[in-house]
């Protein structure tokens, strides 16, 4: 799915939304290893943006991104509105990243 017909926003300026396929999904449970936690913890002692946890967050967040647009193609929509992504920690050091919206199929609109 090209990323340009992914939106958090309700429509698609420039396009009518000719039919809803309904929400899809992408779900990824991920966990810290002991070496992402030792490195981890000595950037906090340093201080600043703690890189293991932000890579491991924009990877989870990028597999759940990209499982929802698997899903979307597979209903043979062509784009997906009001994405949002969510977040809980299951247990501790495992967290679910959630990433959903609504499939559509669209088409430009002619003037």
């Amino acid at each position: 799915m090209n990323a340009n017909m992914v939106t958090s926003a309700l429509q698609l300026p420039g396009w009518d939304i000719v039919d809803n396929v309904g929400i899809v999904r992408g779900i990824v449970v991920r966990s810290r290893s002991i070496v992402g936690n030792f490195f981890g913890g000595l950037q906090t002692i340093l201080g600043g943006n703690i890189t293991v946890y932000t890579s491991m967050c924009e990877r989870a967040r990028k597999d759940a991104y990209d499982i929802m647009c698997r899903q979307a193609e597979l209903h043979r929509a062509n784009a997906i509105v009001a994405m949002e992504y969510d977040t809980t920690e299951i247990m501790r050091g495992v967290t679910e990243v959630l990433c959903y919206g609504t499939a559509v199929i669209v088409q430009k609109r002619t003037a």
